[in-house]
């Protein structure tokens, strides 16, 4: 039986979210705009949910903007802070999802001016990095809570005191992070923060934007005014619904889940401290505590990845929304990796169905594949 271990890419359906789903799906055909009592009804679960995932990060439910996913979220907040002002400039971390990274980069066509924020050699946004990029014309800055490669969490409150003295906005892709840690949308200092379901156990292609009520934003879609106007058409009841569910599970659930994942981790780590070929990124770091970039040197990560996978492992190579892609991490490179060494990176990203015994299985099959590295090698005369 394969063993997952790429919850960082998505995680499998809570039972209790796929039942809620079910419920959805089988009995609300009404639209939620309509005002008789089917419209009603699944309005009502709408709005049931945005107190759910509202209360995950601390929020007023009104604070939260449901969308089709993280990447709908990350480029509702970039486009629309930016919609309607004069170009100017706008910062983003060097290690962002791509989803942040191309929407940026995209703006540049409407005259804005990109800053690329740089990471120190554990993935760290330092402030003397973030204050390189501040400008008296920096509209908008963007560093993620919790890096999706290397898992290494930025100190966000810190640099959102940075961004506010210099009068800019300050958003935050936390689409790794929640869940994970303990997420606090006012403790952080953001104004903008993304997040999706599918990384919480929840269905994939719902996320949410939460909105710092100070904020005036432009939408990126204009219809029948859902979502406070910001996001038009149709809602996707039985998956707001699903989202809202899994929000308040990962919610009860954080604590305990937090401490056997970082259990598993550990056990992870030292089986690798084994081996001398294995470089784990960003290991000092604080990281999320179901994470680890490692690389063996003499491996290709993407046969790394294939030879696992014929072993019965699902692991990654990197960001799934980057996949096909042979070129070497774009967060690895940020952080001062050898190109080399990079296109050896594997992500192993551990989660709520993990346990030790997988955590064991998988070192030994990594055990098979630097032997079999250490033969070609010696063989090879090397």
């Amino acid at each position: 039986m394969a063993i997952y271990l790429d919850y960082n890419a998505s995680t499998p359906l809570d039972a209790q979210v796929l039942e809620t789903m079910t419920e959805c799906l089988s009995g609300l055909p009404g639209n939620p705009s309509s005002t008789h009592q089917f419209g009603r009804a699944a309005r009502d679960r709408i709005e049931a949910a945005r107190q759910q995932v509202a209360a995950l990060v601390g929020v007023q439910p009104a604070q939260v903007i449901f969308t089709g996913g993280g990447t709908e979220a990350n480029n509702l907040a970039l486009h629309a802070v930016t919609a309607g002002r004069l170009p100017a400039r706008l910062a983003v971390s060097a290690v962002e999802h791509p989803s942040v990274l191309e929407a940026a980069r995209a703006l540049t066509g409407a005259g804005w001016q990109l800053d690329l924020i740089g990471v120190d050699a554990r993935c760290r946004v330092t402030a003397q990095a973030l204050q390189q990029r501040l400008h008296p014309d920096t509209r908008l800055v963007s560093v993620m809570m919790a890096n999706n490669e290397t898992g290494v969490i930025q100190d966000i409150a810190a640099l959102a005191g940075q961004v506010r003295a210099a009068g800019a906005i300050l958003h935050s892709d936390a689409v790794q992070a929640v869940g994970k840690i303990a997420v606090d949308f006012a403790a952080s200092g953001v104004h903008l923060m993304s997040l999706s379901a599918h990384k919480i156990y929840g269905p994939k292609g719902v996320g949410a934007l939460i909105v710092d009520k100070s904020l005036q934003l432009v939408p990126l879609v204009s219809g029948g005014g859902q979502e406070k106007g910001m996001r038009a058409g149709t809602e996707n009841v039985a998956a707001i619904a699903g989202f809202g569910v899994a929000a308040e599970l990962a919610q009860s659930r954080l604590e305990q889940q937090g401490a056997c994942l970082q259990a598993l981790r550990e056990r992870l780590e030292q089986g690798l401290a084994r081996y001398p070929q294995v470089t784990v990124f960003a290991a000092a770091a604080e990281r999320l505590p179901n994470t680890v970039q490692l690389a063996v040197a003499g491996i290709d990560g993407e046969t790394l990845l294939m030879q696992l996978d014929r072993a019965g492992f699902a692991v990654s190579s990197g960001s799934a929304c980057a996949s096909g892609k042979s070129e070497a991490s774009h967060v690895l490179l940020a952080m001062g990796v050898d190109e080399q060494l990079a296109h050896g990176a594997i992500r192993i990203s551990l989660g709520a169905d993990t346990s030790a015994a997988d955590i064991d299985a998988l070192l030994n099959a990594l055990e098979q594949q630097i032997k079999w590295v250490q033969k070609a090698s010696q063989a090879a005369g090397w």
